[in-house]
């Protein structure tokens, strides 16, 4: 297991690079306009002094005899203040003044890198009062967006800065912990790769060096600060204060995000009260935003500007009487409107999971949830997601169970649920479930997948288990089958299975067993 830990770790450097490049690719573009876009490169005073990088872009023939709306745009994890430039520049001509800043710790911006903690949420409110001094911003008027990192400050500075009036967070996260801490289990390639951009961008705050430290090392002595750390950086956490600023909040993530799975956006979806939107597409972390950092058409982009045309100018362009859940199947290329999160997934199909079945622990039986982002973004390019031969699944390690075959089409659409009973033979373990498409020769195509860890468990006590697996829509053709997969091991994540444990799975008469899939009404 420990030796996993690390290999895991050094794989995840090739994300880094990868992410590193595309940055620098992203920054070409932008550069190339900044010349002729009228950009005001800037500095603002942060919160504590820190000096933070930015970028101003001001519609055309703004002189300051008329005032625009405000959008503020933090940048994203690792990537420098010119990230934003083409859609800036779209936005300003549009009519709003833009400001992009590079958000502490990294690049040429002051600072320590505090992972959206106070410093950052302050830092928020100060470029918004920097932009009101110096530029023709309307103060009855502000919005933020971001991507990634951006998206996350954004939606957390909106429960602390009332001035806010419309936000847009895409590919970011509501529940920091329950993005790369979900099921107890320790998102590796995710946080790999964060930890490393970070330290090759920018400069960790010995906090955030120390939280990294306990979390590769599953140092369960420290499990509970690295809850409390996490809370503070969650939106999850000041819901009733952005519920009472009342901002109109869209949000939009990627099905296969592996760093911000769309989960627990949708939770937090349905627990606002003021205008929402949610938006979930194929692809993996802001893969589906990307061609819009380009300058290039983007139903995201597209959607952001609509919704701030809206909620900030007052335009009535009819995004606020469209269905506010909108959904893109991985499978085909039309959208799907809903009026809430719990009516996507309306119809529950149950899968009994019958009988009892052992599985020895600390081998990857073959199923596994891909590779960061490659996997991702071949299923949302090629329709390619990661596949296994179910009937050559070693029994050994997996347990599978499968659905008769369909006579018609399955539209899978939300959170698939699998309850069960477990038995183990050690007090910690680890277990991945998947569920699988699989066609007439067996091969299967992965539907979606999530990590359970359990600590403290009596050995040969039952106990429940109840998990929900990440979020998805995805359409299984007439003739083929659903399959339940469940092993110990996958690149994705930390395990915990001790050496040489066993874990039984069974299905009492009185609570038995099963995999509960939501389907899309006929």
């Amino acid at each position: 297991m420990g030796l996993s830990r690390y290999a895991l770790r050094t794989t995840a450097v090739g994300a880094v690079s990868a992410t590193l490049i595309a940055g620098t690719a992203l920054g070409l573009a932008p550069t190339a306009q900044a010349a002729s876009a009228g950009v005001d490169f800037v500095d603002i005073t942060g919160d504590g002094g820190t000096i933070l990088k930015a970028n101003v872009v001001k519609p055309a023939g703004a002189d300051g005899t008329h005032r625009y709306p405000l959008l503020v745009m933090p940048t994203s994890w690792a990537l420098p203040q010119i990230e934003y430039l083409a859609q800036a520049q779209k936005l300003a001509d549009s009519g709003y003044v833009v400001v992009t800043y590079n958000v502490r710790g990294f690049w040429q911006s002051g600072g320590e890198i505090e992972v959206a903690g106070p410093p950052d949420i302050a830092d928020a409110s100060k470029v918004i009062d920097w932009a009101l001094a110096n530029t023709p911003a309307d103060a009855q008027h502000i919005g933020m967006a971001g991507v990634s990192y951006g998206a996350g400050i954004s939606l957390l500075a909106a429960g602390h800065d009332k001035r806010i009036k419309a936000v847009a967070s895409l590919s970011g996260w509501a529940d920091l912990i329950d993005s790369i801490y979900s099921g107890r289990t320790q998102h590796s390639q995710a946080a790999a790769l964060l930890n490393g951009a970070g330290t090759i961008t920018g400069r960790p705050s010995a906090e955030l060096q120390q939280v990294f430290k306990d979390f590769f090392a599953s140092n369960l002595a420290k499990e509970q600060d690295m809850l409390n750390w996490g809370a503070k950086r969650s939106a999850t956490t000041y819901l009733d204060q952005i519920n009472a600023n009342g901002a109109a909040i869209m949000m939009a993530n990627g099905w296969g995000d592996t760093i911000f799975p769309p989960n627990q956006y949708a939770d937090f979806y349905e627990k606002l009260t003021g205008p929402k939107r949610l938006e979930f597409r194929p692809g993996d972390h802001a893969t589906a935003e990307l061609t819009g950092l380009f300058g290039l058409p983007n139903d995201v982009w597209t959607d952001t500007e609509r919704w701030f045309d809206h909620y900030l100018k007052g335009d009535d362009n009819g995004i606020d009487r469209e269905q506010p859940v909108e959904l893109k199947s991985r499978s085909t290329g039309g959208y799907e409107g809903y009026p809430d999160w719990k009516s996507v997934g309306a119809t529950q199909r149950k899968i009994a999971l019958a009988g009892t079945t052992t599985i020895h622990t600390n081998v990857d039986s073959g199923a596994d949830g891909g590779i960061i982002f490659l996997s991702s973004i071949l299923d949302q390019i090629a329709q390619l997601p990661p596949v296994a031969s179910i009937p050559l699944l070693p029994r050994y390690w997996a347990a599978v169970w499968q659905s008769e075959k369909y006579t018609s089409a399955q539209y899978v659409r939300g959170n698939t649920k699998l309850h069960t009973t477990l038995t183990p033979t050690k007090e910690s373990g680890t277990l991945v479930a998947y569920l699988y498409d699989v066609g007439p020769l067996g091969l299967g195509k992965l539907v979606s997948n999530a990590p359970y860890t359990f600590h403290g468990r009596t050995p040969g006590k039952p106990f429940g288990v109840d998990l929900e697996l990440f979020s998805t829509a995805y359409d299984v053709p007439a003739g083929h089958r659903l399959a339940l997969v469940v092993d110990t091991v996958d690149p994705l994540y930390i395990e915990h299975n001790p050496s040489g444990a066993q874990l039984t799975f069974s299905s009492p008469a009185n609570d038995p067993s099963y995999v509960s899939i939501p389907l899309r009404e006929q």
